[in-house]
C-alpha cells in the first residue's frame, strides 16, 4: 500500500522535500550517469534533473543560457507559466504533476526541471538516443531495391515508416510495458484498413503484461500476446525492412514495435508468409515467380529429403532402376540413423561456432570444419559420403528459407521426420508427416488459420501464393486480415 501511495505522490510545491524524495528515488550521488544541477531564476530555486549520455548538451546549454539571463522583473508572478510559454526555447515541453510521471520521463531520456512554489514540473524532450545508422538488415538482403534497415530506436523506426506511408490514417498507439525496463511498445495500424477487432485484441494483451522487465524485447512480447506454447513454429513474422513492413499495413496487418530491437512483429501471420522475401517483387512477376519456386524447393528439400532417403536405403528394393546411384556403397561403422543424428548435431554447433567466432577467425573456423567433417570424418568411416551429401543439401535448403525462425523449426520436424523412419520405416513416416500435418492444420496464430490459404482452401489466396502475380493485378488485400476495407483501388 506503501508503494502505491508513493507512486502516486503529487509534486510538492516546497522544492526541498521534492528534492530530498527525487534524489533519493533516483540516486543523486550514487549513481554517477544521473546529474541535478540547482540554479536561481529571479530569486526562485529551479532544480535541473538529467541522464549523461541522453541529454542534448547543445541544447541544454543553450537553454541555460537564455535562463540564467533573465531578470527578477521579467518573472515576478507565476514564474512557472513564464518558463513554460515564453522563456524556454523548445517546442517539445510537457507539464507532470506527479513524481512518477516525472521519474519515468527521465529515466527514458528526458530533461525534468522543478522549481520551488509550483506543484508542477517541466518536461523537456531533448534526448539524443545512442543508435546505429538504418543499415540493410543481414538476414533479408535484396540485390535491387532501398537498402534501409530498422534500428534499435522506436522513434526512428517508425519515422523509416511513414516515410513510406504519408497518410494521416497511420496510427502508432504507444504504451510502456515492465515496472522497472519502463520498455516503449507501439501498435501500428491503419486506421480506416485493420480490422479493429485484432487491434483491440493485441492492445488488451499488451496492457496485460504484468512483468519487471521485458530486456529481451519483441520475443518476450510475443510470448506474452501469443501465450503458452510447445508449438515450435513462428506465430508472428519479423521484419528489419521498411519497406516490407509499409506493405503489410497496406494489406491490413497490425504491426507491433518495440523500442531496443530492430525487428518488428508482422501480425497476423501464417505459415506462408514467412516463405516470402521482398527479392521477389524487385523483380519481374515471371523471374519473381521462379525465385519462390526454387525457394520453395529449397524448403521442401530441407523437410523431406534425408528422411526420404534414409528410407530409401533402408529398403533398396523401393528404389527405381533408374535412380540406383542414390543409394549408398559403404554405410560406415556406424548405424546411419546415428550418422544422421551426430552430422544434424555437428551442423548445429557449426552454425553456432560461426555466430560466435570473431570475424577474423571465421575462415579458419570454416576450413576446419571442412576439413574434419568433409574429408577426416568420411576417411575414418564415421560418415557415409551420401550423408554429408544430402544434408548440405538440406542445409542449403534451410539457409535459403526467408523466415530465420521457419527454418529452425523446420529442422526440428526434419529430425523428428527422420527418427519416425528410423524405428518405423515407411509406416513411421506416414504418421509423422500426418501429426505434422494435422498439428498445423489445428494452429491458429491470433484466431487465424496457419495453414491459409491450404487449410482452410481459398483460391485466390493459393494462386497468390503460388503464382507471383503483378501488383496492379491485385486489386483487393487478403481476406485472412479481415481488413475493413478489403479495395486496394
Amino acid at each position: 500500500m506503501t508503494q502505491v501511495t508513493e507512486k502516486r505522490r503529487p509534486i510538492s510545491e516546497r522544492i526541498d522535500e521534492n528534492k530530498a524524495y527525487l534524489n533519493d528515488r533516483l540516486g543523486i550521488g550514487t549513481s554517477f550517469d544521473i546529474g541535478a544541477h540547482e540554479f536561481f531564476i529571479g530569486g526562485t530555486q529551479v532544480v535541473l534533473y538529467y541522464i549523461n549520455g541522453f541529454a542534448d548538451s547543445h541544447l541544454i546549454t543553450q537553454i541555460m543560457r537564455d535562463l540564467n539571463d533573465l531578470r527578477g522583473r521579467d518573472v515576478q508572478n507565476n514564474i512557472f507559466d513564464h518558463l513554460f510559454y515564453k522563456y524556454i526555447p523548445f517546442f517539445q515541453l510537457q507539464k507532470v504533476s506527479k513524481t512518477d510521471e516525472f521519474m519515468d520521463k527521465l529515466l527514458v531520456g528526458q530533461i525534468g526541471l522543478i522549481m520551488d512554489h509550483s506543484s508542477e514540473a517541466i518536461i523537456m524532450d531533448a534526448k539524443v538516443l545512442p543508435v546505429r545508422s538504418p543499415q540493410e538488415p543481414d538476414t533479408e538482403r535484396i540485390v535491387r531495391g532501398a537498402h534501409d534497415g530498422f534500428t534499435e530506436a522506436l522513434v526512428m523506426n517508425t519515422v523509416l515508416t511513414r516515410r513510406r506511408i504519408r497518410d494521416e490514417r497511420l496510427r502508432f498507439e504507444i504504451m510502456q510495458i515492465g515496472e522497472r525496463t519502463k520498455t516503449d511498445v507501439a501498435v501500428a495500424y491503419l486506421q480506416d484498413v485493420a480490422n479493429p477487432k485484432l487491434v483491440d485484441t493485441l492492445k488488451e494483451r499488451l496492457q496485460n503484461i504484468q512483468i519487471d522487465g521485458i530486456p529481451m524485447a519483441e520475443k518476450t512480447v510475443e510470448e506474452f500476446i501469443i501465450g503458452k506454447t510447445f508449438n515450435p513454429f513462428p506465430m508472428v513474422r519479423y521484419t528489419e525492412r521498411p519497406d516490407v513492413a509499409a506493405v503489410h499495413l497496406l494489406e491490413g496487418h497490425v504491426l507491433i514495435y518495440v523500442d531496443n530491437s530492430p525487428s518488428v512483429m508482422i501480425t497476423p501471420a501464417t505459415y506462408f508468409h514467412h516463405v516470402q522475401h521482398a527479392e521477389e517483387y524487385r523483380q519481374t512477376p515471371v523471374v519473381g515467380a521462379y525465385l519462390r519456386w526454387v525457394r520453395f524447393f529449397g524448403i521442401f528439400a530441407s523437410l523431406f529429403i534425408l528422411p526420404v532417403w534414409l528410407l530409401l536405403v533402408m529398403h533398396p528394393s523401393m528404389i527405381p532402376d533408374q535412380l540406383h546411384f542414390i543409394g549408398i556403397k559403404d554405410k560406415g561403422s556406424i548405424p546411419l540413423l546415428a550418422q544422421f543424428m551426430m552430422a544434424e548435431i555437428g551442423l548445429d554447433l557449426m552454425r553456432m561456432a560461426a555466430i560466435h567466432t570473431p570475424a577474423p577467425l571465421s575462415v579458419a573456423m570454416g576450413l576446419l570444419a571442412a576439413i574434419l567433417v568433409g574429408d577426416v570424418a568420411i576417411k575414418v568411416g564415421l560418415f557415409a559420403p551420401e550423408v554429408i551429401l544430402y544434408l548440405a543439401v538440406a542445409a542449403i535448403g534451410m539457409f535459403a528459407t526467408p523466415s530465420y525462425e521457419l527454418s529452425l523449426a523446420n529442422r526440428l520436424v526434419r529430425i523428428f521426420l527422420i527418427l519416425m523412419v528410423g524405428f518405423f520405416s515407411t509406416p513411421g513416416l506416414m504418421i509423422g508427416f500426418m501429426v505434422v500435418l494435422i498439428g498445423l492444420a489445428g494452429t491458429r496464430s491470433l484466431n487465424t488459420p496457419y495453414l491459409w490459404p491450404f487449410i482452410p482452401f481459398n483460391y485466390k489466396g493459393f494462386k497468390d501464393i503460388l503464382i507471383r502475380i503483378a501488383v496492379p493485378s491485385k486489386n483487393n488485400r487478403p481476406s485472412i486480415v479481415r481488413s475493413q476495407n478489403s479495395s486496394r483501388q
